[in-house]
């Protein structure tokens, strides 16, 4: 078994080079890095992230609930949630993907590092989706809107209190 900073660098450059690569070539050499590091939680998120990446996401569901099961940890956990959310939501289970993604935001930031707490807005973002595919309009417009609040340069403060006022007013009042 190799070091684990060789292991990462490696994943890094060959995901760096996927749209040089053919999707099937892509995923045959995530499979050889994976296989290097057998029944390894992140080796099978990284081919989980290959399937999904590469247009093959029930596959990649497979891998993110096999990882997740062998104890998947730290960015790559959630990583693996948002992307599982995010393909079931493909397949035409909203349902789930709202679980998983209303689940996922109910962490507590302490509990979170540095990372995992920037992709709190994809967290939304996806969470939007879902909720948006299962008519959940007003609260899908309402985290949209919530999550892009503070990257905007003006009107944070109103753009924040009119997403949470979506969930409040009736439509059409």
């Amino acid at each position: 078994m190799t070091n684990d900073h060789d292991w990462e660098t490696r994943v890094a450059a060959l995901w760096a080079r996927l749209d040089d690569l053919e999707p099937a070539d892509f995923r045959a050499q995530v499979a050889a890095l994976a296989a290097e590091r057998s029944d390894d939680a992140a080796a099978v998120f990284e081919q989980g992230a290959a399937h999904d990446s590469t247009g093959m996401p029930e596959e990649a569901v497979v891998h993110y609930q096999r990882a997740l099961g062998l104890g998947l940890t730290g960015l790559r956990r959630r990583r693996a949630v948002i992307q599982l959310a995010s393909s079931l939501r493909n397949l035409g289970r909203p349902d789930r993907s709202v679980e998983l993604l209303t689940a996922e935001r109910e962490i507590p930031a302490d509990r979170l590092d540095a990372d995992e707490q920037a992709l709190s807005g994809a967290v939304d973002a996806f969470l939007a989706l879902a909720l948006a595919d299962t008519g959940r309009d007003r609260e899908a417009a309402s985290l949209a809107l919530g999550a892009l609040a503070p990257l905007l340069p003006r009107y944070n403060r109103s753009l924040a209190y009119y997403a949470k006022d979506l969930l409040k007013t009736p439509f059409g009042s």
